[in-house]
């Protein structure tokens, strides 16, 4: 299994904390060097990117079991990204080279997609921030897309490691300037460039006609009215320059408190309700000013109740609904059951691994969300309300819940262009702060919260569950969520429209995405999967979430009425939300874990296997018809099938396949409780070799 470039180790299985052995000496590593360093991978640069330092005789550890191998390469950094150059290129096949990222290579780490950075000193692990007096003689870096790297600098020159490392962590944690972001390189680089981007039909709301061509597409032009009172963000700058308010409304009324107390259109219902968001009055201590406030409020809400407009149903999402910290304090503990070291840490968690996922809170987040979204949704839909979204500047949970409302009602958002122009309408018009929420710029750690990935993860729900009605797949989404961290696409690092068009000089493509080729749509829980994975991962979830609390009436005869019915794909959708239904969004949190991947599993390498079926039976046909040269062509054609989907995993297309072995390993000290290992075969359908699938 060892090549030059490749360093290997041994060590019992058993071992709590496996150390590094190398059957390579140092001396024999700088002997190798020039040989190893004419076959590194050369360090590709987007326009405007510079190199900041590097770090040579580098080992990115390839961990399984307890035992370390370790490819032998170069570390660099530069003002976009962390990226290892090894001799591993030989470890793939060609067949996985087309599902690669076109910007981001197996061993890149955007600047922005560092989450935490350690050191091991004398085998102790650290978090690693500031000034260092000492440097560690390896590191591991954690990234927000979950992904885990080992780095050994113990053969690294000392120089070299006090370089890599202090400018690992000085470009990831320390604050930065918004003007420092390597977005701004990048454009200003791709401006002077010969390279066009493809054209996007994406709405992108920037001017009046794109929100009155919104308003005809749902019929709402009736009630409503796009207007430019804030054109040129005289108004406020929170706010987008051109957006939709009841027609009553006076335009001069806007200006009062800054857009604030204005009921602002989402989006019209067939049967002409609406659903309207509004951001919060500031809070005021005088009784003068909260008079006025009173009284502009009071005329705000006469306006919206008076005919032609139906009933209006108020959700104040700032005291009746989730917290942001709520969200952060959830994902921060859900994210640390996917950061997984090595294959004995991964088989050491494993007993106790649905007790931390119940914990932790996330799913249960999920649940309400997408509970609130249907409620809201039988209101418009069964009552004929108008629903109004209140919150503080209405740009986090009414973002949230408006978008999912419109998923459910709104075939036209679950397509790839619709889902698009909504995410452009409620997110980036709507104000969202990616910028804070994201973190980008390190400055407060209190403002990260991951509202939007939230909102994917409840749009995975619904694409798990009723795959056929959406146009795009899971892996849109695992794509989409990754481009949070890859600061070359302006869409998700910017406060506000306001913000984005006073300091980017050009317009950019809006989303970064492409439509996969296929990907699968069936869930990491189905009946699919192997007995070892599904006793292990994929038990029924029902006892982590609590259903106790009933549901009303109306939600509940609604809810239940649609379920009861066949589904119509192209009308209103509704998920399950109750027990097991809410699931762990398996391709994004478990792709980059081997042990909990099958492989040759899953749908895609059902459909490879079914398709090389095919073309051996029609390579029969015609050897019965003795048509000598077509069989030659077709059974060259399945057999280069056959080496494909010998690489399709069941997490296709972001199978890891790099651990040399993913026999589970049972810790003796977990499964103790259980009792002895024969007993705890028993009590298991079958004892399955993972190796062998």
């Amino acid at each position: 299994m060892l090549g030059k470039g490749v360093v290997g180790g041994g060590g019992g299985t058993k071992a709590p904390k496996p150390s590094f052995v190398s059957y390579v000496r140092p001396e024999e590593i700088h002997t190798n060097e020039k040989e190893v360093t004419e076959k590194e991978v050369t360090l590709h640069l987007l326009p405007g990117e510079q190199l900041l330092c590097e770090a040579s005789t580098v080992l990115k550890y390839v961990q399984e079991d307890s035992c370390q191998r370790g490819i032998y390469g170069k570390l660099v950094c530069t003002d976009f990204k962390i990226a290892f150059l090894g001799d591993d290129e030989s470890a793939l096949d060609n067949d996985e080279t087309q599902f690669k990222n076109k910007v981001i290579g197996e061993n890149d780490i955007t600047l922005h997609c560092v989450d935490q950075i350690y050191g091991v000193f004398d085998e102790k692990k650290k978090t690693l921030f500031g000034q260092l007096k000492k440097y560690p003689e390896k590191l591991i870096i954690h990234c927000k897309d979950l992904r885990v790297f080992h780095f050994c600098l113990r053969y690294t020159k000392e120089e070299e490691v006090k370089r890599i490392v202090s400018g690992i962590i000085h470009h990831t944690q320390a604050p930065k300037l918004l003007k420092r972001l390597f977005l701004f390189s990048y454009a200003a680089a791709a401006r002077n460039s010969t390279a066009t981007h493809p054209k996007n039909h994406t709405v992108m709301f920037e001017t009046l006609q794109d929100w009155c061509w919104e308003l005809e597409r749902t019929k709402g032009n009736m009630k409503y009215k796009a207007v430019r009172v804030n054109e040129g963000y005289q108004v406020s700058e929170r706010l987008p320059e051109y957006f939709v308010v009841p027609t009553p409304l006076p335009e001069e009324d806007v200006p009062r408190f800054q857009g604030h107390g204005i009921p602002m259109w989402c989006w019209s219902c067939h049967n002409g309700c609406a659903l309207l968001k509004m951001s919060a009055l500031p809070k005021e201590q005088d009784d003068a000013v909260l008079q006025v406030q009173k009284s502009f409020l009071d005329g705000v809400y006469k306006t919206i109740h008076r005919p032609p407009y139906e009933i209006v149903k108020t959700e104040d999402l700032s005291s009746s609904f989730l917290s942001l910290q709520d969200i952060q304090t959830a994902h921060s503990k859900f994210k640390q059951l996917f950061l997984i070291d090595n294959s004995t840490e991964f088989w050491d968690t494993d007993i106790k691994w649905f007790s931390l996922l119940e914990s932790s809170s996330w799913l249960d987040i999920i649940r309400r969300c997408l509970k609130k979204a249907i409620e809201i949704t039988e209101c418009l839909e069964a009552q004929n309300m108008n629903v109004l979204l209140l919150e503080e500047n209405a740009s986090d949970l009414c973002c949230l819940i408006s978008s999912l409302v419109q998923v459910m009602m709104d075939p036209h958002c679950r397509t790839r262009v619709g889902f698009q122009s909504l995410v452009q309408k409620e997110w980036i018009m709507g104000g969202h702060c990616f910028l804070d929420r994201c973190n980008h710029l390190r400055q407060s750690d209190k403002e990260e919260v991951p509202v939007f990935l939230l909102f994917l993860d409840c749009v995975w729900q619904l694409v798990h569950q009723h795959p056929p009605a959406f146009e795009f797949t899971e892996t849109y989404l695992t794509v989409l969520s990754d481009s949070l961290y890859i600061p070359i696409f302006s869409t998700f690092f910017f406060n506000s429209p306001h913000q984005k068009d006073t300091n980017m000089h050009q317009r950019q493509l809006s989303l970064p995405l492409t439509q996969s080729k296929s990907s699968p749509k069936r869930g990491f829980f189905r009946e699919e999967t192997d007995h070892l994975i599904k006793n292990l991962l994929g038990k029924r979830i029902s006892k982590l979430i609590n259903s106790s609390d009933e549901l009303q009436d109306n939600f509940r005869e609604f809810y239940d009425s649609w379920h009861s019915k066949p589904t119509d794909y192209h009308g209103l959708l509704l998920p399950h939300i109750e027990g097991p239904e809410i699931k762990v969004w398996a391709q994004r949190y478990l792709r980059w874990i081997p042990e909990a991947q099958i492989l040759g599993g899953g749908r895609v390498a059902t459909m490879s296997k079914l398709l090389e079926m095919m073309e051996e039976v029609q390579s029969l046909q015609e050897k019965i018809d003795e048509r000598h040269h077509g069989q030659v062509a077709l059974q060259a054609e399945a057999s280069s099938l056959l080496r494909a989907s010998a690489r399709l995993s069941s997490l296709f297309p972001f199978a890891l396949l790099q651990r040399h072995s993913s026999k589970p390993v049972l810790p003796t000290s977990g499964w103790k409780a259980l009792g002895d290992e024969e007993d705890l075969a028993k009590r298991e359908d079958e004892s399955v070799d993972l190796g062998d699938l």
